[in-house]
């Protein structure tokens, strides 16, 4: 069914309510009459509703990733001569890889131009993340952010308000109106941003579990697979993982202390998960971009952790950003800290951990004062915690489970009790779930 409408943006309304299709051009003048404050909030809801309940054509949903586009400017990154990626991910818990990943892909002859967001409810911002670095600036005008990354290698700040203005309209909308969770609203909100900045490649790294948005790994492979079809619709390479977040990511969880996690890790100092999917992401860019074996762009990406070199592309990052570079060094010494810092004991019987609920613990951290329950609220950078356990792992009693970082001891003590209660236990050992559970997409 094809709805012929007319130039009134009802039309466009009834059309998606009675389930037919927008053409392309209704729908783009839709997407930029709302985005210029020509058509009210009242319609665009009604059109988001209509959307949310009766899904978006392939067509319908690449028209309006075009139209937010166009709602702006774009980047086009024209002066770097290195090859361009981008890496996005859906948000998590403990999901601190594009600390690692930007420096890391720098180090390995790649530049990284990444626009990130703040923090929102249990998962945690880039930005915010970063800011806990005493003068570090995410304001680049894009001028400044094209020249840090020919020179560095890699920059990560803020979306200009001039890039894709309509994905920022509509997503306020949705949140106010409860359609976000739209598979193909998701995806084009996703990649208008994505591609509006002239990369090389487009990573997309898809969270699934009960830590992430999409909480299925079926949902989270439709997105994933959403997201490459729309880049292909412009001719752009990507491809998207879909990975594990029925546990946190990292170890940390919060800012000022994933800032310090990821240090660890650009310094060779740790392993663990974390480590393992920025590493799986600079060799996919490796191979995908430079023609990489997969076996020796994963060793280069590793050695490249082991030897300082991402430590140091890292170090120059801060320093181009106005931060201070000896956070590389001394973390402990130039990151704030909070003034209550109190280890978490497990106290239940013994047992395998079975379950995390990660979501849990990104709300425990968010309570403390490491997230924003509202947009534009502030948030404390010092504070969070430390989760320890992972699927799979036997706990008795007695044993450490977490540290929290807190503003006084009535926090620290509430952040405790919500920590025990996110795990768990089995009577045998559980499984944990593979990390990647899959790509999409093909390799250019």
């Amino acid at each position: 069914m094809r709805h012929q409408a007319g130039t009134d943006p009802r039309d466009v309304v009834a059309a998606k309510r009675d389930g037919g299709e927008v053409p392309p051009d209704e729908l783009r003048a839709f997407v930029l009459g709302y985005s210029r404050g020509e058509i009210p909030d009242y319609l665009a809801a009604a059109f988001l509703m209509a959307a949310y309940i009766n899904g978006l054509s392939s067509g319908e949903t690449t028209a309006l990733t075009r139209a937010m586009i166009d709602s702006g400017t774009t980047l086009p990154l024209a002066g770097v001569s290195r090859p361009k990626v981008d890496k996005h991910s859906t948000g998590g818990v403990g999901d601190g890889v594009t600390l690692v990943f930007a420096p890391l892909a720098a180090s390995l002859g790649m530049a990284v131009a990444k626009l990130s967001g703040r923090g929102l409810g249990h998962t945690g911002g880039t930005l915010d993340k970063l800011e806990s670095i005493p003068g570090l600036r995410t304001d680049l005008s894009p001028e400044e952010l094209e020249r840090q990354v020919e020179d560095v290698g890699c920059a990560v700040a803020g979306q200009n308000k001039d890039l894709v203005p309509a994905d920022g309209a509509l997503y306020a909308l949705r949140d106010a109106t409860a359609t976000v969770s739209s598979i193909p609203l998701i995806a084009a909100s996703v990649m208008s941003k994505k591609l509006a900045v002239g990369t090389d490649l487009i990573l997309l790294d898809v969270k699934a579990g009960n830590g992430a948005f999409m909480k299925t790994p079926w949902a989270a492979a439709e997105l994933a697979e959403a997201c490459v079809a729309l880049a292909s619709d412009w001719g752009r390479p990507a491809r998207a993982a879909v990975t594990d977040m029925s546990q946190p990511l990292g170890s940390a969880i919060g800012n000022a202390i994933e800032v310090a996690e990821a240090v660890r890790l650009l310094r060779g100092e740790e392993r663990g998960r974390l480590r393992e999917l920025a590493v799986a992401f600079a060799a996919e860019a490796l191979t995908s971009l430079m023609g990489q074996k997969a076996a020796a762009a994963a060793t280069a990406a590793e050695r490249a952790l082991d030897d300082g070199t991402a430590a140091d592309a890292f170090r120059r990052m801060v320093e181009a950003q106005g931060g201070d570079p000896a956070v590389v060094d001394q973390p402990q010494k130039i990151l704030p800290v909070a003034p209550v810092k109190v280890e978490v004991l497990w106290v239940g019987e013994a047992g395998f951990v079975g379950r995390i609920d990660a979501e849990g613990l990104g709300q425990a951290a968010a309570a403390l004062g490491a997230g924003r329950m509202r947009k534009g609220d502030p948030i404390d950078p010092a504070v969070g915690l430390e989760f320890r356990p992972e699927i799979g792992d036997r706990l008795e009693p007695g044993l450490p489970v977490a540290i929290v970082h807190a503003r006084d001891d009535e926090g620290a003590r509430v952040a405790a009790d919500r920590i025990r209660a996110s795990i768990g236990l089995s009577d045998r050992q559980i499984e944990p779930p593979p990390l990647v559970l899959g790509w999409h997409g093909g390799r250019p």
